[in-house]
Formats: C-alpha cells, sequence, structure tokens
C-alpha cells in the first residue's frame, strides 16, 4: 500500500484516442456526445480533447474520494493514458494544514515548554490523522479504479448492464 494520498498508473487501450475520450464523456456528466444512447453517469467531471478530469458519481458525500486526473496520447494500435489519482484540493489542503498545525504544536512543547506528553500527543493525533486519510482515500481508490477501467475496457452497452443502470 501506497502511504500517500495519490497514485499514478498508465493504462494501454485497444481504442484510438478519439473511441476513449467518447466512451468517457458518455458515461460523465455534463459532457454526453451527441448521438450516443442516453446512459446514467457513471463519473463528474470533464472530458476534453487531450484528456479528462473525473471522479465518480456516489450516493452519499465523500471527503476522500479520488480526482482522476488523465492525459491521453494516440498511438498507431490504440492510446495510452496516464492518470493521476488523488485528493481534491479542498481536502489536500485541510489535510496538510492539520497536519502542519499538529506538528508545530509538538514541536513547541518538545522543544519550548518541555512537555513531553502533550507533544507525544499532538504528535499521536497527526500521525492518526494522516494514516486515517490515507486509508480512506485508499478505500475509496479500489472502486474508483475498477469502474474507470471497466469503463476504458468494454463496450458501452456492457457497462450499462454491469452497474443496472
Amino acid at each position: 500500500m501506497n502511504f500517500l494520498p495519490f497514485g499514478r498508473e498508465t493504462l494501454v487501450s485497444a481504442l484510438s484516442k478519439e473511441e476513449l475520450l467518447d466512451r468517457l464523456a458518455a458515461v460523465t456528466r455534463g459532457t454526453r456526445t451527441e448521438g450516443l444512447p442516453e446512459i446514467r453517469p457513471l463519473f463528474n467531471g470533464l472530458v476534453g480533447e487531450e484528456g479528462f478530469r473525473l471522479s465518480r458519481v456516489i450516493e452519499k458525500g465523500d471527503n476522500f474520494l479520488p480526482l482522476l486526473l488523465g492525459k491521453v496520447e494516440a498511438t498507431p494500435r490504440g492510446s495510452i493514458l496516464y492518470v493521476r489519482y488523488q485528493l481534491f484540493s479542498t481536502t489536500r489542503f485541510f489535510l496538510w494544514f492539520w497536519t502542519g498545525i499538529l506538528l508545530a504544536f509538538s514541536l513547541f512543547f518538545f522543544s519550548v515548554s518541555q512537555q513531553l506528553l502533550q507533544g507525544g500527543v499532538c504528535l499521536s493525533l497527526m500521525g492518526i490523522n494522516y494514516a486515517l486519510a490515507v486509508f480512506f482515500f485508499h478505500r475509496q481508490l479500489v472502486p474508483s479504479k475498477k469502474l474507470f477501467q471497466e469503463v476504458i475496457n468494454f463496450p458501452p452497452s456492457n457497462v450499462e448492464s454491469s452497474h443496472k443502470l
């Protein structure tokens, strides 16, 4: 398991760049292409000419839902996808903010006031906060990766039937 709340992946697809981006646009809320059958959206986000910015559609809000940022390059036999999985910017901000605050408090308690117990509590809380963020991010990353790979590997009709849309 990665101990950072992000990941990278390079995927190869037999689909052309245009076919791949059209398939993603067909299942992304707000970027549907005309002429394609209506499919219940699986992702929120944007699909452009060079890449995409997606997150999985979920029933209840989740701060640790991964954001999928991708770039697609055409090759003679299909396309290559460079995908980054990361936290949304506001979640990243609060994670680093509270990590910094708790680290500053622990350093203050260890060095200036010589209160080792309070410094240890702040350091422990910082570690727990970071570990929980990484755990919840990776827990949401698995279904997001699986859904994304299903969409780019199967025809839209299979995606529709496999998710009981």
